[in-house]
């Protein structure tokens, strides 16, 4: 038996491609820390609209249950004013639509559309142009 083992048969990673994978991972990892908060926030406001609709009553109504749950919840991505409020076939659906840009490293940001439903169909209702 040879008890000395060839250099070609040790296998692992080198010291190059240990810092290369910390630096992804990192990155991946700054990333997820800066995106969770806003999908947290989505995630709160979807549960507010859905809130809001079950209050029932009209425009009015729907913003402040809305701004109640901005106050509870911390919600600085949109106002009751941002709201999409319809009727349509007969029942009323709440709509909601922004953006969040998220500054990663230097001018490097990332940005996200967020849009969310009350609706059954999953259109998000377009806010009217202003006149």
């Amino acid at each position: 038996m040879n008890r000395f083992v060839s250099l070609r048969a040790q296998r692992g990673i080198s010291l190059t491609g240990l810092i290369v994978v910390i630096a992804i991972l990192a990155f991946i990892g700054l990333t997820l820390a800066k995106v969770l908060p806003t999908y947290s926030e989505y995630s709160s406001i979807k549960q507010a609209i859905q809130t809001a609709k079950a209050t029932g009553g009209g425009v009015r109504e729907i913003q402040q249950s809305f701004n109640k749950a901005v106050q509870v919840d911390d919600i600085t991505a949109i106002t009751a004013k941002d709201l999409v409020i319809s009727k349509e076939t007969g029942e009323t659906e709440i709509s909601f639509a922004y953006e969040k840009k998220i500054p990663l490293f230097g001018n490097v940001s990332l940005l996200i559309d967020y849009a969310g439903t009350t609706a059954a169909n999953g259109v998000v209702a377009e806010k009217p142009a202003a006149q």
